[in-house]
């Protein structure tokens, strides 16, 4: 863990605002997403965050939807602009797979354009059969 931060899974701690403009606004897979559906979306994961000691400053942001004994999909990856390059990525993701070590979950899947290295890292790899994956994509994002 980067000096001066600390990993937390209190969804209570969660910056809402900040979250959903980080996801509304600056990543590439929610762009646009409306703070009703963000907030809904929160209230129906685990939620994590890293945040900085000092400032109490929210510095990252993921959620995990799961059932909590077989499947989990990490989603909503985000490490603030100014954060990055400090290793607040690599401790938000340690934090997330420890919370989630004690379920012995079969699989966590994930879907990344740019961040292949920090997963790795942590052991996710590219689907052994990923032919065998599908998806139904719902109307808002046809």
């Amino acid at each position: 863990m980067p000096p001066t931060t600390e990993f937390s899974a209190d969804p209570s701690r969660l910056d809402r605002d900040r979250v959903h403009a980080w996801l509304a606004n600056e990543s590439y897979w929610a762009t646009g997403r409306t703070r009703e559906t963000h907030d809904a979306a929160i209230d129906g994961s685990r939620n994590y965050g890293v945040y900085d000691t000092v400032t109490g400053e929210q510095l990252a942001y993921a959620r995990v939807i799961t059932d909590g004994v077989t499947f989990a999909w990490l989603c909503d990856v985000f490490v603030a602009n100014e954060a990055r390059g400090r290793g607040i990525g690599i401790a938000l993701i340690e934090g997330v797979v420890d919370e989630l070590a004690p379920l012995d979950l079969k699989r966590i899947a994930l879907t990344t354009a740019d961040a292949h290295g920090l997963y790795e890292r942590f052991g996710f790899r590219p689907l052994d059969q990923p032919e065998q994956w599908m998806a139904r994509m719902g109307a808002a994002t046809r």
